[in-house]
């Protein structure tokens, strides 16, 4: 029996990555994207490809508005990103994004029978994000199997973190060993609309060293 997954995809280097290695282990994917009002609009097209790409059974983009809440430089234009990796949780941080996420992939993966959910959350190289680490992911897995029927039925849910304790040179090993073209893929905070990559906030920088340490070419397009 095929297994189904939902897969959280940005369309940037990691999510990309975690939908190649899920579907390398067999799954039949379900890709699950959000226009949630992110400076950055050129990543949903690019998940979109990514997802075709990559034989997603099928790709839906969900609708919000994190605009309305602000308080991210992802969903405020008055909030400069940061053009350097500084100390503490960056203003780049979007408050209750994953947990937002991770709840409408896992009413989506009630309704069609998935019972894992995968997520490109990473422990090691990353901006210090609360709601990447263990033991969120690990509290939201709980939950989930306490809020839903599934859950209570004993059909229990999983919350898959495969790069959780992978460097980002490791990252990007693993998804070349997998036939990943990372030259579709956005991660930068603040791309253009051309999916052009700023070179220089805090994602450009964890991806730029991931390719140098991994002795791989790095195919983003830079403005």
């Amino acid at each position: 029996m095929t297994k189904k997954a939902v897969i959280l995809l940005s369309g940037g280097l990691d999510s990309t990555t975690v939908l190649a290695i899920a579907k390398s282990q067999g799954y039949d994917c379900y890709t699950m994207s959000f226009d949630y009002g992110q400076r950055s609009r050129s990543e949903l097209a690019a998940a979109k490809i990514v997802s075709e790409t990559h034989g997603a059974v099928s790709h839906k983009t969900v609708q919000l508005n994190l605009r309305d809440l602000g308080g991210s430089a992802l969903t405020d234009d008055s909030i400069d990103v940061p053009e350097e990796v500084g100390e503490g949780i960056p203003v780049t941080y979007v408050p209750a994004r994953n947990t937002v996420f991770l709840s409408l992939a896992l009413g989506w993966a009630e309704i069609m029978g998935a019972r894992d959910i995968f997520i490109g959350a990473n422990d090691v190289d990353y901006s210090g994000y609360p709601d990447c680490r263990p033991e969120y992911l690990q509290a939201f897995e709980t939950m989930a199997n306490l809020a839903t029927k599934a859950g209570i039925e004993g059909d229990r849910f999983r919350i898959l973190a495969p790069l959780l304790k992978l460097k980002k040179s490791e990252i990007v090993q693993e998804g070349t060993r997998l036939g990943v073209d990372y030259g579709m893929t956005v991660s930068c905070y603040q791309a253009d609309d051309e999916g052009k990559a700023c070179g220089v906030c805090d994602s450009c920088h964890y991806r730029k060293l991931g390719f140098k340490e991994a002795g791989l070419i790095d195919p983003t397009r830079y403005a």
